[in-house]
């Protein structure tokens, strides 16, 4: 099984500097906040917002520590199952693992708006370019979990399985590549080819799209693949991803229908 060899031969560490080891998993986040940020800024010169690139960095930075901050309280939250009461310490403790997609959503939106309202830009719009490239970010992140072996899915005798070291002598389907796939190639796909159209679509678009294909991508692969030790499954077959991505699902087609008979036009700077 040619993956499997792939597997077995990366090393989640990416190099190391003296007594400090940098893991992919940290580049795979680096890059993908650079690659959206680049998306965003070509983007918004294509649709005429007149952005500097200041106020854009600015943003992004924003963004940044809302992902970081938001996906760690989600993960305590909704997937701790009490361990952080007892371990409150490990709550800082990032190098150990555990973000939340669902959580660093969150923070992205609440870490833009603070700073779009701090200089007078558009939120709506801001979303609208951010979810554009944060399908890369997702691309990254869900192949740096594959390497670091993590979040595999259920046992399979498909030719592409995986035998991941924590998950036992039997192959099991690469979910993580599954998920890398779906939210992070094909979304960016259909959102960039959606921007590409001048005058751009109306403000909420792209938000109501990324949602509603996010949440039913992350729906499904989740049938496939092993839910965290701690918690297992709710009632049946759902996931606690499951049932976190089913609001962004209806959230996405409320957007969706919102921006349809709004058609209010994307635009930078408040007037």
């Amino acid at each position: 099984m040619l993956l499997n060899e792939i597997y077995h031969a990366l090393d989640p560490v990416a190099f190391s500097l003296g007594p400090i080891s940098v893991r992919w998993y940290a580049l795979a986040y680096l890059a993908g906040f650079v690659c959206a940020g680049v998306v965003m800024w070509r983007t918004q010169r294509r649709w005429g917002l007149g952005l500097t690139l200041d106020d854009l960095l600015s943003i992004v930075l924003g963004i940044v520590f809302g992902v970081i901050i938001g996906a760690r309280l989600f993960y305590v939250v909704f997937y701790g199952a009490g361990y952080y009461l007892e371990n409150p310490l490990e709550i800082f403790m990032l190098n150990h693992g555990g973000m939340s997609f669902h959580g660093g959503l969150v923070g992205a939106v609440v870490g833009g708006s603070l700073v779009c309202r701090r200089y007078g830009i558009s939120i709506a719009s801001v979303c609208d370019l951010g979810v554009i490239g944060a399908p890369i970010g997702l691309f990254f992140g869900r192949c740096a979990n594959f390497v670091n072996g993590e979040l595999w899915g259920k046992e399979t005798d498909l030719p592409w399985g995986v035998m991941f070291e924590t998950g036992g002598a039997v192959y099991r389907h690469p979910s993580q590549l599954y998920e890398a796939v779906l939210e992070g190639l094909v979304i960016f796909v259909v959102l960039y080819a959606l921007s590409r159209r001048v005058p751009p679509r109306p403000q909420g678009t792209f938000m109501g799209a990324f949602l509603a294909l996010y949440g039913v991508f992350r729906f499904l692969v989740e049938f496939v693949r092993v839910p965290d030790a701690q918690l297992g499954y709710l009632f049946g077959p759902i996931t606690m991803g499951q049932l976190l991505s089913l609001p962004l699902v209806l959230l996405g087609i409320a957007i969706l229908v919102g921006a349809h008979r709004l058609g209010r036009p994307q635009r930078g700077y408040l007037s």
